[in-house]
C-alpha cells in the first residue's frame, strides 16, 4: 500500500491511501496561508483533534459535500448534527478509544490545551494516531510537551509524527523536538506555525536527533517512501 499526503496548512492535512481520503484539521476559511477552497477538498473521513476554529475550521460543508463520516469527540459529533450532518455520518469516540474505520483505525490520545467555539465547550481535546495507508500517523493536535508521548511512543510505534511547532499556544520548536525524540517516528512534520502573526514563523530548534524533518510546502502533496 502507499499514502499521499497532502498538507492544508496549519494543522490539516489530507491522507489519501488510494481508496479512502482522511481530512484532519481542514482549517481553510480564513487560513492565510491555505492553497484550497472547500469545495476543491475531496474526502471519505473527517477527523478533528479539537473544536477551536482554526481546527475544526470547514468541517460542516466539506462533510456536507462529500457525505464523509466524521470523527470526533462526543461534544464535536453532538455539535455537527446540530449543523445538519446526518447521525449516519457521526462516528464519536474520546480519549483512550479507538474507532475502526474503511482504511484502518483512528485512536484519540491525551493532547493539553483546550477546545471551544464561540464560547460553547467542545469537549477534551485529543491527539490522533491514524493507520491508514499501512502506516500509523500521529497528529498531536494542540499541545503541550508531555511525557506520556512515551507511551503514545511504544502503544502506536507511529512512523510519521505530526508536531506543533507555533509556540504560544503549544509546544515551540525545542519541545517538539524533544517529543518527536521520544516518540521516534521515521519522519516529523512541524504544524501549526507561520499561519498567523503570534505563531513562530519558521522551524528554527526544531531538530530532533536521529528524526529526519519533512517541512511540507502548503498544498502539495507527498508519497511517503516505502
Amino acid at each position: 500500500m502507499s499514502l499521499k499526503i497532502t498538507y492544508l496548512g496549519h494543522s490539516g492535512f489530507l491522507f489519501d491511501d488510494g481508496r479512502f481520503t482522511c481530512a484532519v484539521d481542514p482549517f481553510l476559511t480564513g487560513n492565510p496561508r491555505a492553497i484550497h477552497k472547500p469545495d476543491q477538498i475531496h474526502c471519505t473521513h473527517i477527523a478533528l483533534t479539537h473544536g477551536h476554529d482554526d481546527h475544526l475550521g470547514d468541517t460542516v460543508s466539506i462533510a456536507r459535500r462529500n457525505r464523509a463520516k466524521c470523527v470526533a469527540n462526543w461534544e464535536i459529533c453532538s455539535y455537527l448534527g446540530e449543523q445538519g450532518i446526518h447521525s449516519d455520518q457521526l462516528d464519536p469516540a474520546n480519549t483512550g478509544g479507538t474507532i475502526k474505520t474503511d482504511f484502518g483505525w483512528i485512536a484519540f490520545t491525551p493532547a493539553f490545551h483546550s477546545s471551544s467555539t464561540r464560547g460553547r465547550y467542545m469537549g477534551q481535546p485529543c491527539g490522533l494516531v491514524i493507520r491508514i495507508g499501512g502506516i500509523n500517523i500521529y497528529h498531536a493536535g494542540d499541545t503541550a510537551l508531555f511525557s506520556d508521548m512515551k507511551l503514545i511512543a511504544e502503544l502506536y510505534r507511529p512512523q510519521i509524527a505530526c508536531l506543533p511547532v507555533g509556540d504560544r499556544f503549544t509546544m515551540g520548536p525545542e519541545h517538539a523536538a524533544k517529543a518527536a525524540e521520544w516518540i521516534q517516528p521515521r519522519y516529523a512534520i512541524p504544524i501549526h506555525y507561520k499561519t498567523f502573526g503570534l505563531l513562530r514563523q519558521d522551524i528554527a530548534g526544531f531538530s530532533p536527533a536521529g528524526v529526519e524533518v519533512k517541512e511540507l510546502p502548503v498544498g502539495e502533496a507527498w508519497t511517503v517512501p516505502g
